[in-house]
């Protein structure tokens, strides 16, 4: 879709909104750090209990009265974000998702937002949430008038809240990413300038998870889709503190030299790596690369292929790529840097097998 302007505890059991309740229309802000709650001289992000009760005020004043703030411990630059934190907004937004609720607005930082956006998408698909992220390039508030805390004319992120507040409270299904005035798909989503306002693209084209949501599920989907995520908590809360993605980026080195960085990664319990070929995915070849991929096979590690291209994503018609996909290697496909990230994380803290894992990606390319 593209749209112009216009903590509970680990293994905590929480109460799914019964079929006779109302589901709330009420927006819950997240406020998470990031530029755009940054201010003075130097620029240094403001703590949420000064900037968020001048936030609110300026947007009911100015947007709506339909909000309020979901109180989030996990505020920092988003560039420091870890799997754990990831885990936090999961678990920060599902607690609430379950007394009712489904409009969500999350503020963050432009560094990773992509990623955490493709990994919420991740986590709800299948439910009939409706949250959208949004960063800014610029802080909110003019740096230069000091403590008057005036929203500064020449920054995005006014535009980009009252963007996401109006889409939040439209409330179409999904996890979707605004900016600069357009609005996708979280796992289209990349991050292409690090200073441009048009800092962000992505598109319309989506399919899994994009596709599993539902406008408004039945009460008794609902509620099996709340337990059966409910079950899982534990376990995901557990496998974020220690998870790790590796990500290996090609330059021309030989394909030797690629071998030794994934044999090293044979120390590590069985998890997801990022190979990052040429163009269309091609990789340097040789025989020890061959066998070191078949040995990470052996050991449950699950290796994607994916492009340093921006665009187009991998392919399997060029003989310098395809070698890779008969030693167990598996295509991104058209899925953005991001998106493998996000979806191999979510394998690794969802499901607890690498066949579990391998059948669950599968399943979800599948889903066009």
């Amino acid at each position: 879709m593209t749209t112009k302007k216009t903590d509970e505890p680990a293994g905590h059991t929480l109460n799914p909104a019964t079929s006779d309740q109302a589901t709330s229309n009420k927006v819950q802000l997240i406020y998470a750090g990031g530029t755009f709650g940054s201010y003075g001289k130097p620029l240094s992000a403001l703590p949420a209990a000064t900037f968020l009760p001048l936030l609110m005020d300026k947007v009911k004043q100015n947007l709506t009265s339909n909000i309020e703030v979901l109180e989030n411990s996990c505020v920092k630059d988003s560039s420091q974000l870890s799997p754990a934190d990831f885990s936090h907004f999961y678990q920060l937004i599902l607690s609430r998702y379950t007394q009712g609720y489904r409009h969500f607005v999350l503020i963050t930082g432009t560094d990773t937002l992509s990623y955490l956006g493709s990994f919420l998408a991740e986590a709800f698909a299948g439910s009939d949430l409706s949250l959208v992220l949004t960063a800014s390039m610029r802080p909110l508030f003019d740096a230069n008038d000091i403590h008057n805390y005036s929203i500064d004319p020449n920054s995005d992120a006014w535009d980009n809240l009252s963007e996401a507040i109006g889409l939040a409270a439209h409330g179409e299904a999904g996890v979707f990413v605004t900016f600069a005035g357009e609005s996708w798909p979280a796992q289209t989503v990349q991050k292409i300038h690090s200073h441009d306002l048009m800092a962000f693209t992505g598109h319309a084209r989506a399919g899994y998870p994009a596709n599993s949501y539902v406008q408004s599920l039945p009460a008794a989907r609902r509620k099996n889709w709340i337990e059966d995520s409910q079950a899982k908590l534990a376990r995901i809360t557990t496998q974020a503190k220690n998870a790790v993605i590796p990500t290996i980026y090609c330059v021309p080195n030989s394909g030797e030299w690629l071998s030794s960085q994934l044999t090293a990664l044979l120390e590590l319990p069985p998890t997801g790596i990022i190979f990052m070929g040429f163009g269309a995915g091609n990789i340097p070849f040789s025989e020890q690369l061959a066998q070191s991929l078949d040995k990470l096979y052996k050991h449950g590690h699950i290796v994607v292929c994916t492009t340093q291209c921006p665009y187009g994503g991998v392919s399997e018609a060029y003989a310098a790529g395809s070698w890779q996909y008969q030693h167990h290697v598996l295509s991104a496909g058209r899925l953005t840097v991001p998106a493998v990230y996000a979806r191999l994380l979510w394998l690794h803290l969802a499901f607890d097998t690498p066949a579990r894992r391998r059948q669950r990606w599968s399943y979800s390319v599948n889903k066009l």
